[in-house]
């Protein structure tokens, strides 16, 4: 089509500015040296069917008509602009009204009433408490047993837990786990989906799990730093390249100690919306230990528990939380993988993967995660490119 359309555009351009002008159709005598020197596209394109080239035109026509396909590469910008399934892992669901009509409407007023002026403060009342017991008690007990280290970590850790149940609390959330809970046990690595940071205060309340853990500013930085301090957390700057190495050693560390609480790993690398999953981090899977999936699904019913950080404060988020009727949820441990002989990492990631992604009804998305927080990379460029350069040359080749 593309040839089609060219060949008529370049046949058909003198007629038709002789056709506008009333005048017939003339050639220039002579042209300019520097238009000679051009080549005619017209030698690049197909002889027309009642030609004596015959069946076997020239190389020159194979070229061109080669260069032009570019139907596949037109294909996936269309599919793209389309079905951004990238831009679809990070959008927030926008819940349907329900007040359409006048019965439904003070029901819904005496709903907002409720959740905003009475639920609300006790919610917050119940948070203040949960801070006030966790950081008294986490300072005497850091200063009053400094010589006995084992007793001082063990109450710290149940005193992290209790914090993470008055996060819950505060949320009314309904939380059902599945499956056996996790056990200290050495050569092991939680990994599960991501959706929000209280994925990882669900899980806490639990199971004392060392997580590792995006920085955050402001409060939550200090509150990350107390309670991952008291259960051996790894925090980590993605935008820094010094720090995901460290973050590399210390795994080792953490899933080599038979007294270390169990790793958890959040392998996205962001939150999403708990209706996809993107790719999985495989250094993980590079560890010799075993992997133990974790399912997380929230159901929508009440709120929408994703947590899009670009866009809002963990502030307004827990605001969002403590102002609905309820955090519904479900937790799924499910049964540890170990990596197969003949398996890569990269195979064996996406292997648990679609163990998490079948239990949570998650789709699967062959996106980087991290493409949400900075712009492609050089070696993602370089790869597309080289996709694009070697689909011409097979083309050409033949």
């Amino acid at each position: 089509m593309v040839v089609d359309a060219w060949r008529r555009l370049v046949g058909g351009k003198s007629s038709i500015m002789g056709s506008c002008r009333g005048e017939p159709e003339m050639k220039p005598a002579s042209a300019e040296p520097e238009e000679a020197d051009r080549p005619d596209t017209r030698d690049y394109l197909p002889p027309p069917p009642d030609s004596s080239a015959g069946d076997h035109p020239s190389p020159k026509l194979l070229l061109l008509h080669d260069l032009l396909d570019v139907s596949s590469a037109l294909n996936e910008a269309a599919g793209a602009i389309v079905d951004d399934s990238f831009t679809r892992c990070f959008k927030s669901n926008t819940p349907e009204p329900w007040n359409w009509n006048i019965y439904l409407f003070p029901l819904w007023c005496f709903g907002v009433l409720v959740r905003y002026l009475i639920l609300f403060p006790a919610r917050v009342v119940i948070l203040a408490m949960g801070h006030i017991i966790f950081f008294s008690s986490f300072f005497s007990v850091h200063f009053l047993l400094q010589r006995q280290q084992v007793l001082r970590r063990k109450i710290q850790r149940f005193l992290a837990e209790l914090l993470c149940c008055f996060y819950v609390a505060s949320w009314t959330g309904v939380i059902k786990y599945h499956g056996p809970l996790p056990s200290l046990r050495p050569n092991q690595v939680f990994v599960a989906n991501h959706t929000s940071m209280i994925d990882f205060i669900i899980l806490e309340q639990v199971t004392p799990f060392a997580v590792t853990m995006q920085k955050h500013p402001g409060w939550v930085g200090v509150l990350q730093n107390f309670i991952l301090e008291t259960v051996g957390g790894i925090c980590f700057n993605r935008g820094e390249v010094k720090d995901r190495e460290v973050v590399g050693e210390k795994l080792e560390e953490s899933c080599e100690g038979s007294d270390n609480n169990p790793l958890l790993i959040f392998l996205e690398g962001t939150s999403v919306n708990n209706q996809y999953s993107v790719m999985f981090k495989k250094g993980a899977f590079e560890l010799d230990c075993a992997i133990c999936p974790v399912a997380i699904k929230y159901n929508k019913i009440f709120v929408d528990a994703f947590w899009n950080s670009k866009k809002q404060s963990f502030t307004k988020h827990l605001v969002r939380l403590m102002t609905s009727w309820a955090v519904v949820c479900d937790v799924w441990y499910l049964e540890p993988q170990t990596r197969r002989p003949d398996e890569t990492p990269i195979e064996f990631s996406e292997r648990v993967r679609d163990i998490i992604c079948a239990r949570a009804g998650l789709k699967k998305v062959p996106w980087d995660g991290y493409l949400k927080h900075s712009r492609p990379g050089p070696k993602l460029r370089e790869r597309k490119q080289q996709s694009y350069a070697e689909s011409i040359l097979q083309l050409l080749e033949k």
